[in-house]
């Protein structure tokens, strides 16, 4: 990942911070394309499924790249290389716990106060909007900003950062791809807003470019 991946990323932050800032109504709008007859579209059981599957699936790939890492230790015979390097495995585990787990779930869920859009009154809730700055909401825990699921599944930028050329890009692409299916799921289901899902795309992936600069030090990606 270059330093201009990064600026990028820095740049996209910025700009979306200020669009949301000046107009809190595109979030209200894009919620409101999901709520028809008093109900959010996403309530059926088919999107139950779905939701579990986009849930799971990016934890595969991690106990994958455990597997993979501690077969040759006992003795499996792999293809070396199949087997992650250590250097690798710190940079995946260590963008994992500080993108998704310590940035989303720590830091910014449990403090932004943010409602759900299924919980505001424009939606038959009882709380009042909150834009995505104004950390001043009802909730009070595990609150909308920013999606912990779409982080996770950006997160896999990660793993597909470390692929070979010219893997490695339509990886990148197909991970912030279905990043962005988690987040139009959960935008129908009511529990996240446009801006949460931005965010925790944007968050993740400067998350794993800075875990990235710190820990490969431009070694050439790895299968």
């Amino acid at each position: 990942m270059s330093l201009k991946a990064l600026a990028v990323t820095l740049f996209l932050i910025l700009v979306a911070g200020v669009i949301f800032a000046l107009r809190p109504d595109f979030d209200l709008a894009a919620a409101s394309w999901f709520f028809r007859d008093g109900r959010f579209a996403g309530s059926g059981a088919g999107e139950r499924m779905l939701r579990r599957f986009f849930y799971y699936a990016p934890l595969v790939v991690p106990l994958a790249m455990i597997l993979l890492w501690l077969l040759p230790k006992v003795g499996a015979k792999i293809p070396t290389r199949f087997v992650p390097a250590n250097r690798s495995m710190v940079f995946l585990f260590t963008s994992l716990l500080a993108g998704p787990w310590l940035l989303v779930n720590v830091a910014l869920k449990e403090h932004s106060s943010r409602p759900r859009p299924n919980q505001i009154v424009q939606h038959a809730g009882k709380s009042e909007f909150r834009p995505w700055h104004r950390f001043d909401g009802a909730c009070a825990t595990n609150c909308s900003f920013v999606s912990g699921e779409v982080a996770t599944s950006s997160w896999l930028v990660a793993p597909a950062s470390l692929l070979p050329a010219p893997w490695n890009v339509p990886a990148i692409g197909a991970a912030i791809l279905l990043a962005a299916a988690t987040g139009a799921l959960r935008m129908a289901f009511g529990g996240h807003f446009l801006s949460d899902v931005i965010f925790a795309i944007l968050f993740t992936l400067l998350v794993c470019q800075l875990m990235h600069a710190l820990i490969m030090r431009g070694r050439r990606p790895q299968a």
